[in-house]
């Protein structure tokens, strides 16, 4: 990059953190409360003030992320419990808002007993439903205590029933209809069982099968637990993203630069902005971020230089730009971007190079007054 510079950028963890509770809070990218708090103490230099405030947000951002996970949690033991058809009591789900950190950890702690007792249940009921097909059972009569009244029962037909009800109720309640049918399946041959050898080899085929059925179940939620994972580090990217851009883009409209992008919103997609002056009417500035860890700004020409005089004018306006970036960073630092420049041609090295879209401009003026001479 020609007449430019180059930077890397750093978020603090009071930026990070506080955007990454505003996506749970279902807000914008703005910082408030303790975040700001954080920010505030760094810039006034006060290190113990600090520490606790940035603290303050670590724990908060901790428990609201607790709650997240819980809620899915419930979410997913309500669609067990649709499918399976269960009258099974579920904990309600918690809307966060600004709860305090010691609220939000509370809830967690009394909720978990609660979903472990929920997926147990459901783990029952599913069980009962496959014993009471096998042995011509209504459902309703095989609960909780089944095991503990069959244990009571004479004869082997009592027996393999408890059995087969202990074993089943290992089966994960949100395993998949073919593997439930896979378990089922290997349960109905203890009707054909005429001996207790018999009979123990099937419950064997049985625990076999529902190993197989939990460890793709546990695989399956191991995949979900990861692409929510991989969601929220994309969000909480173009989050960091959008902040670091609509920083960039306050900060230098403080200092009486017009910010534009081409398009209806300030900020490009792309992280690309173009910053312009009234007092420049042959210069810009291009800059762009990526990802928020990188910034790139080179100042170009309009229209081509055709004097000493033109360049001499370059050398003002990339001195008064390199000044206005220095003093660009010192603001984005108070609001928590801390850069190093990486890269930096000094004023007047090289020729400034001419806009792109002024050259297309140009030449798109050109075809049409060629198009013009034609026709005449």
């Amino acid at each position: 990059m020609s007449s430019g510079v180059e930077a890397e950028i750093v978020l603090d963890a009071a930026v990070v953190l506080t955007l990454g509770m505003n996506r749970v809070l279902g807000r914008g990218a703005g910082l408030a409360g303790r975040g700001a708090d954080a920010l505030a103490a760094l810039a006034e230099g006060r290190a113990e003030a600090r520490a606790a405030a940035l603290a303050e947000v670590r724990s908060q951002e901790r428990a609201l992320r607790e709650v997240v996970a819980r809620n899915a949690r419930i979410a997913a033991l309500a669609e067990t419990r649709a499918k399976l058809g269960a009258d099974v009591p579920l904990p309600e789900r918690l809307m966060p808002d600004e709860r305090p950190a010691a609220e939000l950890t509370a809830w967690c702690a009394a909720t978990d007993p609660l979903l472990d007792e929920a997926e147990r249940r459901l783990s029952e009921h599913l069980a009962a439903e496959v014993s009471a097909e096998i042995f011509d059972v209504p459902a309703e009569a095989l609960r909780a205590d089944v095991q503990q009244e069959a244990s009571r029962a004479d004869g082997d037909d009592g027996a393999v029933q408890s059995n087969l009800e202990r074993i089943m109720g290992r089966l994960l309640p949100d395993a998949s209809e073919e593997e439930r049918r896979a378990v089922a399946a290997a349960a109905r041959l203890l009707v054909g069982a005429g001996t207790p050898e018999e009979a123990e080899a099937v419950l064997q085929e049985v625990r076999l099968r529902i190993q197989d059925a939990n460890g793709r179940t546990e695989r399956r939620r191991e995949d979900e637990r990861r692409l929510a994972a991989e969601r929220d580090a994309a969000e909480q990217a173009e989050a960091e993203r959008r902040y670091v851009l609509d920083s960039i883009t306050a900060a230098f409209e403080d200092m009486g630069y017009e910010v534009q992008a081409g398009f209806e919103t300030l900020t490009a997609d792309d992280g690309t902005v173009t910053l312009t002056k009234g007092a420049w009417p042959d210069h810009s500035v291009r800059m762009r971020v990526d990802d928020a860890a990188h910034v790139r700004a080179s100042m170009v020409r309009e229209r081509p230089a055709e004097s000493e005089d033109d360049r001499r004018v370059d050398v003002e306006r990339e001195e008064e730009w390199c000044a206005e970036f220095e003093a660009a960073r010192a603001r984005l630092r108070d609001v928590g971007i801390s850069s190093e420049v990486a890269w930096r041609l000094d004023p007047g090295v090289r020729e400034l190079p001419v806009s792109a879209g002024s050259r297309q401009t140009r030449a798109r003026a050109g075809q049409r007054e060629r198009g013009r001479e034609r026709h005449k």
